[in-house]
């Protein structure tokens, strides 16, 4: 069974979300994971750094959100967790809730021995990708990637058969072998390099999927939420009651309280 304890949980942020996003996770889901959770900046936050227990990382990457940019958190990220020695490497963006309970309840399902990759595709078939080779050569290769707007975790043990594309330094040369963010360059090496299959999971979610699809009644078994806008429109989960949408505009604190109602400030 996998534990809390085994769990890294990485957040990738930017200093002008500080105060507007992840002030949010802070007040709800983090505070169920405190000592797991690990937030990847591009500057110095003293308040926040002392909040969170110094579980903060100034990556000194770019705050653009450019492919170098969000590939120079990625790679921080992938350091950090293998330092930890910790058994799961799980990475959010700021605009995610996660129910830390069906976290460990998809995780606990699968065998220690597997190599694990899992998450939801943004796109319904592979991703195209032009590989640069020697001699101003390229190829096509085709693999999925699970979108880091939904979230999605590796296990240790293909974390780190990785390492030659993705350790110290090294993630970022292989972004720009094919030229596309982060999260595509995770699915490139997982799949396209290492030949493991992405398990695609139905519990994650993204801001680029239709999340009022999302009933108050599967709640309490998805494993990441997120909210923002979709096609010029609101993008948020249909929770009624609990709080108004003034007062919660994300919903995320209606989904705190539904799953923790004994946090002391819901109602």
């Amino acid at each position: 069974k996998v534990e809390l304890r085994d769990v890294f949980i990485a957040i990738k942020t930017t200093r002008k979300f500080h105060q507007s996003r992840l002030e949010l996770l802070l007040s709800t889901w983090v505070s169920r994971a405190w000592e797991q959770t690990y937030i990847f900046t591009d500057d110095e936050d003293e308040e926040l750094t002392i909040r969170t227990g110094h579980r903060v990382i100034n990556t000194n990457c770019s705050s653009a959100h450019s492919r170098q940019a969000l590939s120079c958190k990625m790679a921080a990220e992938y350091d950090v967790f293998i330092a930890s020695r910790l058994k799961w490497f799980c990475h959010v963006d700021d605009d995610n809730y996660v129910n830390m309970r069906a976290l460990l309840n998809l995780l606990s399902s699968f065998s220690p021995t597997q190599d694990i990759y899992i998450g939801k595709p943004s796109l319904d078939r592979p991703i195209e990708a032009s590989e640069k080779l020697p001699n101003n050569k390229t190829r096509s290769v085709f693999f999925w990637f699970a979108t880091g707007g939904a979230g999605f975790c590796i296990n240790r043990g293909l974390a780190l058969k990785m390492a030659p594309w993705a350790s110290d330094g090294n993630f970022m040369n292989t972004a720009e072998r094919i030229r596309l963010p982060d999260d595509c360059t995770i699915g490139y090496i997982i799949e396209a390099i290492l030949g493991v299959n992405l398990i695609q999971s139905r519990l994650f979610h993204s801001h680029l999927e239709n999340l009022q699809l999302v009933s108050k009644s599967q709640v309490q078994s998805q494993v990441t939420l997120s909210y923002g806008t979709f096609e010029n429109k609101k993008n948020i989960i249909e929770m009624k009651g609990t709080f108004s949408d003034d007062q919660d505009p994300s919903r995320f604190k209606s989904v705190h309280c539904l799953l923790y109602p004994e946090t002391p400030w819901c109602p």
